[in-house]
This record gives C-alpha cells, sequence and structure tokens, in this order.
C-alpha cells in the first residue's frame, strides 16, 4: 500500500485518459514518482492522441505551431552545444529521438548520427528524412559514442536505474551526456501545481530537481554544467492556462512563463534544465 505521506500532488492525465494519479516524494535524492505507474506494455496507449505533438511534425493548432517554431529554433542551440561540449564533430547518439529533427540537424552539420525511438509513427517520420532509428538502447550494446543526448526523454523511461547503466555504458570515456528534464522546483511548478503541464501523468513517470539529476549520474559522470531551457516556461504556463482554465491561448501563461524565468534568475529554478555531463570512469 502506497504510504500517502509522502504524496507530494495528487495530478490528471489531461491528454489522453482523464484518469488521476499520485505524484510521490522520495526525500532520499529530492525527485517525485509517477504512481500508479503503468506496465511498460500499457505505457504506449497513453501516447495514443494527435495531440501529442512530440511525435508528429504537424502544425495544426495553436499549441501544434507553438512547438514547431519552439523547437526549429532551438535545434541549432543544441547543435551549438553539443559542440561546445564535445570540441568538435563526432559521432552522436539521440535516445528519444522522435520525428528525427535534430539528428537530420546534426547530419548536415557533420555529424556521424544514430538514434533511438521506440514509438513507430514517430520513427517512420524520421525515416523519411533520412534518419535510421533504433527500437530499443539494447540493440546499440556494444556501441560507443562521442555525445549521447536525452531531450525531455529520461522522465519517459520506466526503468530509471537500468537505462542510466546503459546511457554509461553508450558514453565513450571521457565523452559527453546531456539530459534535458522540466524542474519540479521551478516557479512556473508551484504555480500551476495539479495543472502544470509538466507533470504530464502518467507519460512522466518521474520528476526531477537539480538534486536528484546529480545524485542518480554522479556515480558514472561529472557534472560540467547546467543550463537554462528559456522557452519551456511560456510553452509550458501556456498549456497549464489551458488545462486550468479551458483557455487556448492565455496571455496569463505568457505573463507567468515571463515572471517565472525572471525569479530563476536568482534562484536558478528554470521551468526546464539542461545538464552537460562529462564521462571520467
Amino acid at each position: 500500500m502506497q504510504n500517502h505521506k509522502n504524496i507530494y500532488l495528487s495530478v490528471k492525465d489531461y491528454l489522453v485518459s482523464g484518469e488521476n494519479f499520485d505524484l510521490v516524494y522520495d526525500s532520499d535524492i529530492d525527485f517525485l514518482k509517477t504512481y500508479p505507474q503503468p506496465n511498460p506494455e500499457e505505457l504506449s496507449k497513453y501516447y495514443e492522441s494527435q495531440d501529442y505533438i512530440s511525435h508528429t511534425d504537424e502544425k495544426r493548432g495553436l499549441f501544434s505551431k507553438l512547438y514547431q517554431l519552439v523547437k526549429k529554433r532551438s535545434l541549432q542551440k543544441k547543435i551549438k552545444l553539443i559542440i561546445e561540449q564535445n570540441k568538435e564533430v563526432g559521432s552522436l547518439l539521440d535516445v528519444g529521438a522522435g520525428t528525427g529533427d535534430f539528428l537530420k540537424a546534426a547530419k548536415e552539420k557533420g555529424w556521424q548520427v544514430y538514434g533511438m525511438e521506440p514509438n513507430k509513427s514517430a520513427a517512420k517520420l524520421a525515416f523519411e528524412k533520412g534518419i535510421e532509428l533504433n527500437s530499443s538502447l539494447s540493440e546499440l550494446e556494444g556501441k560507443q559514442f562521442d555525445v549521447v543526448t536525452l531531450w525531455h526523454v529520461l522522465e519517459h523511461i520506466p526503468n530509471l536505474e537500468k537505462t542510466i547503466l546503459q546511457l554509461s555504458n553508450l558514453v565513450k570515456t571521457n565523452g559527453v551526456l546531456i539530459i534535458a528534464v522540466p524542474n519540479f522546483k521551478s516557479f512556473d511548478a508551484n504555480y500551476y501545481g495539479k495543472y502544470w503541464a509538466a507533470f504530464d501523468a502518467p507519460r512522466h513517470l518521474w520528476h526531477f530537481s537539480k538534486k536528484s539529476i546529480k545524485s542518480l549520474f554522479s556515480e558514472y559522470f561529472e557534472l560540467q554544467q547546467i543550463r537554462p531551457m528559456i522557452f519551456d516556461s511560456f510553452y509550458v504556463s501556456l498549456l497549464s492556462e489551458k488545462y486550468k482554465t479551458g483557455n487556448k491561448f492565455s496571455l496569463k501563461g505568457i505573463w507567468i512563463g515571463l515572471i517565472s524565468n525572471l525569479k530563476a534568475k536568482s534562484t536558478k529554478e528554470y521551468s526546464s534544465h539542461m545538464y552537460c555531463f562529462r564521462k571520467t570512469k
């Protein structure tokens, strides 16, 4: 039986099922766990929505158009970051590659690209762009890469400890691991509470703080840098306003996103963070 004293918040799946879930706090590493977690075999049904836009290239509706615009702007920043961290072009693995846009952009810059994406429809779109993806990390066993990236992916993966071990084996010694995840300690997360779109239960199985990410990866990696993802607070706040009020577009959402970024200049708790690690062992 779940210990209800540890329940941080009760939230709802606004995208697919309408089901309710608890976010249970783990004080040892300072993160939240979605409870109950669907079985791995059942998880795919919670992604079966035309509104789950990271698996599509559609630009219908405000949020899809906004997402695609932000994605386009962020691609070059991501390319710049991996070159900065690795010092040169090399081999790149993107875990949870979606429709392949990041890998396509990296390939055009001279990177030798590989990717993993379990969603068949997203992988098909990537293939149409010339990017062939594996469906699981186990298919990549024995290979190593200069840079491995997970852009808003870690929170989706059921077996966290196993995945971290797999990632450590996939990164070359002195290689780079970059992880981007939402931050449940941000202002917009606290402001919207159960309506915060980045909780996204049950697709997001884990909800991280800076302390938890450092703790989880410290055995294999050395943290080099934490960077904010400025656009996330605006997108997440707009979507949170939609869940809270039903309004598809709200100036208040933009305002809360701006306040979140301004407050984070002093608190250092942005809506999402990118963590740049180097493998030391």
